[in-house]
């Protein structure tokens, strides 16, 4: 038999062996999703979020008397108003928390969503006493449906930043009365970021309670905006990751985990990016402090890669990307990341799938998708 012959005979065995293997791959990507632990794991979604009317209505009423700012009208602007299929159904989702959102759990197979006031929460408040109450409200609202699906439902408190010690008591409340696990902020306070030193009395109360802080994205203040609405650039698709990013820099750099070593600061979306960049950041860092080039950056007990393995937890929320979370995964290490889907904003029950399919050992997909939430939201 000629070499060509002997060569193209191999190659069709060799395709006649692979097509059962790629039929097995295709199958194992599209395995059907159930809740309760078919794979050996239940699957804890850690960053979801929802609506009140009455918040709703606040942003609608700033966008249309001119008291929000521009990433307000640019984000609510078209979420609350637009009659795109997106914009609509976005809407619906975040005001339901009842049959439609179970539904859509039991469809993409997850077990239990933690859930937060949606950004901006009411952090863009002028009038204070209007921010707290809204706040306060849609805290005992959302203590009501956990209290209804104990099972499904795990709440984490929304606060005004814009009265410290207000929060701090309501941080207090949800964890003590309402039963919650976390608190959520949506990073800037009207341009003001939590390492300034009115905000202190809320990281008090956090080690009073011992619960986990997750800042969320936020619009870019806009001192910040720059050219972003024009370019396209101002949300999810690249401003959010900036601005809290950012955020979660200013605090590392001046030093919170210095003065409160326990606390446990939370970020979705990779943790910002924050992991790909680490060393970098941290060389630079230190080269600033050394050259003291800035009066504001004084010598941290640690490097920042001590902290990111220590204080940082990492959400894959709008990430479900298997480079990205094994890059988490090696630089912040296996017990620091967690599943998160981002509903409604990223409803894809493809991903969910193919997290289930990542190439980890089956212990650290535990970690990962269900024992890491119960560990740090203390289940």
């Amino acid at each position: 038999m000629k070499r060509r012959q002997v060569n193209t005979g191999l190659a069709a065995m060799g395709a006649a062996m692979a097509l059962p293997a790629r039929a097995k791959e295709r199958k194992a990507m599209t395995h059907e999703l159930k809740t309760g632990g078919d794979r050996g794991y239940l699957r804890i979604a850690t960053e979801e979020a929802f609506a009140t009317r009455e918040q709703v209505d606040v942003f609608l009423r700033m966008v249309r008397d001119g008291t929000a700012d521009q990433g307000m009208v640019s984000l609510w602007g078209f979420y609350a108003q637009s009659p795109s299929e997106r914009a609509t159904q976005i809407m619906d989702r975040l005001l339901d928390l009842g049959d439609q959102r179970l539904a859509h759990m039991d469809a993409t197979g997850i077990d239990k969503a933690i859930l937060a006031l949606t950004s901006p929460g009411v952090q863009p408040l002028l009038d204070v006493e209007e921010a707290k109450g809204i706040a306060r409200r849609a805290n005992d609202f959302l203590a009501e449906r956990c209290q209804a699906h104990p099972d499904r439902f795990i709440g984490m408190t929304a606060v005004a930043p814009q009265d410290p010690h207000w929060s701090a008591a309501e941080i207090v409340r949800g964890a003590k009365e309402l039963g919650f696990k976390g608190v959520q902020i949506n990073s800037h306070t009207q341009g003001h970021y939590l390492d300034e030193p009115q905000f202190d009395p809320i990281f008090k109360a956090l080690a009073e309670v011992g619960q986990p802080l997750y800042i969320h994205p936020a619009t870019l203040p806009d001192s910040m905006m720059g050219d972003m609405i024009h370019a396209g650039l101002d949300g999810a698709v690249f401003g959010f990751g900036v601005e809290t990013s950012y955020h979660l820099l200013r605090l590392v750099t001046t030093g919170i985990f210095d003065r409160y070593p326990d606390l446990q600061i939370m970020a979705g979306h990779g943790l910002e990016a924050l992991p790909y960049w680490l060393y970098r950041t941290d060389f630079m860092h230190k080269a600033g402090i050394r050259s003291k080039r800035y009066a504001r950056l004084k010598p941290l007990q640690h490097d920042l890669f001590h902290y990111m393995r220590n204080n940082f937890l990492g959400t894959t929320s709008g990430l479900c990307w298997e480079p990205a979370v094994k890059l988490m995964l090696e630089v912040m290490g296996e017990d620091r990341v967690m599943y998160a889907m981002d509903y409604p904003y990223q409803y894809v029950p493809e991903e969910v799938q193919a997290m289930d399919n990542l190439a980890i050992s089956k212990e650290a997909k535990k970690k990962f998708f269900q024992t890491n939430a119960e560990r740090w939201f203390k289940l």
